[in-house]
């Protein structure tokens, strides 16, 4: 299977706005609007077939200050992959796209909530505490649903 990774188009935000609510519906990951997903549009890269130019995976990477001088973390949010396209490196394209992306703004750090640590692990991503990331990162956890009661797992990556 054939696919590319590229940055998001005005075209693609109705198909990520529907793989990321998919995922979030089985409450695997925090829903997006379409407003927001507009946006920050610019945060986001997909996987598209070659053939059909078919949306098949998403990833968004938001980069945060944390208010000490010279600390900039990138988060990685909304990384999805449809049902039929998992365990084929889609993912793994995805994530190595982002960081890549990181790198060139001259991101160091690179970090995910995620249900999923072993994916990150595989990828070279360590289990960290919650504490060790600034508070500034749980700006957007207030809103949540699940903010008392969260069982993200944070993980996080030197970028070289």
């Amino acid at each position: 299977m054939k696919y590319i990774i590229e940055k998001a188009k005005v075209d693609d935000v109705p198909h990520i706005y529907e793989l990321v609510n998919k995922f979030a519906k089985k409450n695997l990951m925090l829903p997006r609007v379409i407003n927001d997903i507009y946006e920050r549009l610019q945060e986001f890269f997909v996987a598209r077939t070659m053939k059909k130019n078919v949306v098949i995976g998403c990833v968004s990477l938001h980069i945060t200050w944390t208010g000490k001088k010279d600390e900039v973390l990138a988060e990685i949010r909304s990384l999805a992959v449809e049902k039929k396209y998992q365990n084929k490196g889609v993912g793994t394209a995805l994530i190595k796209n982002l960081e890549e992306e990181a790198k060139r703004l001259g991101v160091k750090k690179i970090f995910a909530l995620t249900y999923i640590p072993e994916f990150f692990h595989k990828l070279g991503y360590e289990t960290i505490s919650r504490e060790l990331l600034p508070h500034k990162v749980w700006t957007e956890c207030i809103n949540c649903p699940y903010f008392m009661n969260c069982k993200e797992i944070p993980v996080i990556k030197m970028l070289k």
